[in-house]
């Protein structure tokens, strides 16, 4: 935004001051003046003699223009020495109290320039320009974990999207230099590289919604979601010998209805994907607590390391080795899980069970009891 110049804020606080000065000492001369022309005829009075008691030289007892004009010039002296004064002591001590806003402003400057490792880290005791640097310290420490996350999730994407890409021209260079006798198997091998290359699309896609925010929120049952991300992935739990097992309480929540589902069948994908080879098992428990609502997914599986559970949240991060098979997944599922659960104001938490396997824990706000009318 372009802006004419203007006064500064230290020169504006410096006048201000000396203008109070200047108001406080005037009022302070007029009420000396009135209280003195209370004892002062308007006229010049002699006194003889004879009218002092016990004699003596007679008394010449000055008006109020006489007054007047002995006053008039130590008022405009006492005034003009305000005025110098203001200025100067507002100058000191706007500059003083101003000093940490200029802090603050170099830097927002620098961290506008693209340096976001910068702190203000202003010293003293709590007071507003100090809430105002530690609140922009801290957004500061987001920004840059959230410019870092960013970074990482670009340069991820764009090795992921290039894996099938160049799978496919691998395919067709081999093709090309030495054509098969059946072309079926070539088809079915670039159909296999494009269905990952479209999945992990749509699953960016579903992460850029949630992260923007931008859907419906209506009255849902995570329990019933639960109950219908179960079901759907029944025959995959089957196929891998794993057992689903779904409980709990009715958890009424405010949000997307398509995005809660989906988180729902994220942590259950990833919980039947990442288990034991075979007996393994996957608990889905729901509940209603005072003012949220629980969503526990729990599976067995091999021991985790604890350290390694929070990064599993991270885009294209997976549980075991980076399998690029299609039951593995492409890496968002937890990343998505987290960025709709952030979008429903909610919290997410992992962390590995002791046996075993993972438990995930969602907790979102409770939507508000019904109002019968």
């Amino acid at each position: 935004m372009t802006r004419e110049p203007g006064l500064s804020v230290r020169l504006r606080l410096a006048l201000s001051y000396a203008a109070f000065l200047m108001v406080a000492g005037a009022l302070l001369i007029a009420v000396v003046w009135v209280f003195l022309l209370r004892y002062v005829p308007e006229q010049a009075v002699t006194v003889s003699g004879d009218a002092v008691p016990g004699g003596g030289p007679g008394l010449f007892i000055p008006g109020r223009s006489d007054l007047w004009r002995a006053f008039a010039p130590k008022a405009a002296l006492a005034l003009g020495f305000l005025l110098l004064f203001g200025l100067a002591g507002g100058w000191l001590l706007a500059g003083r109290m101003l000093a940490p806003l200029q802090r603050i402003t170099e830097a927002s400057r620098t961290a506008g320039s693209g340096s976001l490792s910068h702190r203000i880290a202003l010293p003293g005791r709590q007071d507003e320009f100090r809430e105002l640097a530690d609140a922009f310290d801290v957004m500061l420490d987001r920004l840059e974990v959230h410019v870092a996350q960013q970074r990482r999730f670009a340069a991820n994407a764009s090795h992921e999207l290039r894996t099938p890409l160049a799978t496919s021209q691998a395919l067709l260079d081999v093709a090309r230099q030495d054509p098969p006798d059946d072309p079926r198997e070539l088809v079915d091998r670039l159909h296999a590289v494009n269905a990952r290359a479209i999945d992990l699309t749509e699953e960016l896609l579903l992460l850029s919604r949630a992260d923007q925010r931008s859907f419906l929120r209506e009255r849902v049952d995570l329990s019933l979601l639960a109950e219908e991300a179960t079901e759907t992935l029944l025959a995959s739990a089957e196929r891998r010998g794993v057992s689903l097992e779904t409980s709990g309480d009715v958890t009424p929540a405010v949000g997307s209805r398509a995005l809660l589902l989906q988180m729902i069948t994220n942590l259950v994908h990833n919980a039947i994907v990442h288990n034991l080879p075979s007996g393994g098992a996957v608990q889905v428990r729901t509940a209603a607590l005072k003012g949220s609502v629980v969503v526990t997914v729990e599976n067995t599986g091999e021991v985790l390391d604890p350290e390694r559970v929070p990064t599993f949240t991270e885009p294209f991060q997976r549980g075991t080795a980076r399998v690029h098979g299609d039951q593995a997944g492409v890496g968002l599922g937890l990343a998505i899980v987290e960025s709709i659960v952030r979008a429903h104001d909610g919290h997410l938490a992992l962390s590995p069970r002791a046996d075993g396997g993972l438990r995930v824990v969602v907790r979102l706000p409770a939507a508000p009891p019904r109002t019968d009318r």
